[in-house]
């Protein structure tokens, strides 16, 4: 299986790393989060492939020395999958010489891609910090780019991009030499786009450290799923640790081989040919080995442009039909939670218990401290809410909010939130905190913060910081990604 991996990446001129064929581990993240003992947990997967190395001959003798039945799956055969193509070539080639020396090529390419995952996760520890906002902080002068290799410095570079914006696509191609680009110039001046996130130079930083937020002008892909709710309801069954001390132990096993030295790391930066030939220089594959290879890739690239081709003619006509996904959710409604972008957990509701301790620091002489408050959200049971990113105006909105008279120069004032007496004097305080908060904030970042409006698209919380109309309203939103920074845990053996 790992033999047919190679042949057919390589023939698609497939990089070291996805050279190194799949991994004996795998930690696979779902689309779906958990609400489990008071705490939102994000679950995964732990994919295990026992039976890796095992050939199908092999697999043969283990069912028929147990006396256990199989099932042909007749798509095996046909020669439309790429797979059932190279392995029927492989057939004629895997000789034990041939098949040791590919496999040893493959293991090269493992040693390559766990000393670059070190190098990340080095530097992911070093120079990242990850805010509460949802976006990430790269500390230029600690990562100090210019003494990284190229493999390493973009693979550092996807797993930021891929954490922020839970876009799990490679980069490659031009993107990738832009971003390379990018990151090695110090101080940074500018501002790009890039795989679903802007970056930019963070502010008071003197273009030392870039911020990288998620871009809401992006398209996200086809199976992303930008919202959906939960019942904050406790499940009695939750995952056990035994999946977490398997990931451990399988992270043990990495940190006892690791490969320190780049030296050992022998395909570092190569596309496919170069692995090749580099191979054969070393004397890790032989002549008649590197030609078979070859003559398998050649064979398999017809194939993969002929099919190309087909498909590109067929996709012409849809070309320009993307367009930027709706932020704005379904009804909210009180007690639900949500999940939003992949990012972040929102939940809100009404309470009549209200605190006297809103905003220290701020002068208060408000009439609902000594119980005299009237809140019309209270009775509103059909109230509802929805969730956006934030925009400019929510901004100039909260500025103007300041600057609305003190409830006691006249006896009533209806907002436009609900077309109702409200607690007025709390919202100027709530907005003139917030504004402070705000100011802290890089405006890039501030662009994919969620918050809370009404059905007429009018603003009620934004609970990152601390804003709401209406000091009965409880809000909260949490940043809690899909995919942790790093992406998930692998081990290759």
């Amino acid at each position: 299986m790992q033999a047919e991996l190679f042949i057919l990446r390589s023939s698609r001129d497939s990089g070291v790393l996805g050279l190194a064929g799949m991994a004996f581990t795998s930690q696979v993240f779902s689309s779906h989060t958990n609400f489990c003992n008071n705490d939102w947990k994000n679950h995964s997967v732990l994919l295990v492939r026992p039976l890796l190395d095992f050939s199908k001959e092999d697999m043969y003798k283990i069912c028929q020395g147990s006396n256990r039945d199989w099932v042909e799956d007749p798509t095996n055969r046909s020669p439309l999958f790429a797979r059932n193509r190279i392995r029927a070539s492989l057939g004629n080639l895997l000789s034990g010489t041939f098949n040791s020396e590919l496999q040893a090529v493959i293991s090269a390419c493992r040693r390559t891609r766990i000393y670059v995952d070190q190098i990340c996760n080095s530097l992911i520890k070093q120079s990242i910090t990850v805010m509460d906002q949802g976006y990430a902080v790269i500390n230029l002068k600690t990562l100090n780019p210019s003494k990284i290799e190229d493999i390493c410095l973009s693979k550092f570079i996807t797993l930021v991009l891929q954490f922020v914006s839970q876009r799990q696509r490679p980069i490659r191609g031009s993107t990738s030499k832009l971003l390379l680009q990018y990151i090695r110039t110090i101080p940074c001046k500018i501002s790009l786009t890039a795989a679903g996130c802007y970056i930019c130079p963070a502010p008071g930083s003197k273009g030392f450290e870039a911020l990288v937020c998620c871009s809401v002008y992006c398209p996200l892909p086809s199976n992303a799923e930008s919202f959906r709710t939960f019942s904050n309801v406790e499940e009695k069954h939750c995952f056990s640790d035994e999946l977490e001390q398997i990931i451990a132990n399988g992270r043990s096993y990495s940190n006892n081989n690791l490969v320190t030295d780049s030296s050992q790391a022998q395909f570092l930066d190569m596309r496919s040919q170069s692995v090749l030939d580099e191979a054969r220089r070393l004397d890790v594959i032989s002549e008649s080995t590197y030609r078979n290879i070859i003559s398998l890739q050649r064979e398999e690239v017809s194939h993969f442009k002929s099919k190309t081709d087909e498909v590109a003619s067929g996709c012409e006509s849809k070309q320009g039909t993307e367009h930027i996904a709706a932020f704005l959710s379904e009804p909210l409604l009180p007690g639900q939670t949500c999940y939003f972008m992949n990012r972040f957990i929102i939940s809100w509701k009404l309470s009549k218990e209200i605190s006297s301790n809103w905003f220290r620091g701020e002068p208060l002489s408000l009439s609902y401290l000594q119980g005299d408050c009237h809140c019309c959200c209270v009775n509103e049971d059909e109230m509802v809410a929805k969730v956006r990113t934030m925009i400019d105006a929510d901004w100039l909105y909260l500025a103007e909010l300041t600057k609305w008279p003190h409830s006691d120069n006249f006896e009533a004032t209806r907002l436009p939130l609900t077309g109702k007496i409200t607690c007025l004097d709390y919202s100027r305080l709530s907005a003139k905190v917030a504004l402070k908060s705000l100011k802290s904030i890089p405006v890039a970042a501030r662009k994919s913060m969620p918050l809370l409006v009404d059905d007429h698209g009018r603003l009620l919380s934004i609970p990152s910081i601390g804003f709401k109309h209406c000091p009965c309203m409880k809000a909260s939103s949490v940043f809690k990604p899909r995919v942790p920074l790093g992406g998930g845990h692998s081990s290759f053996l």
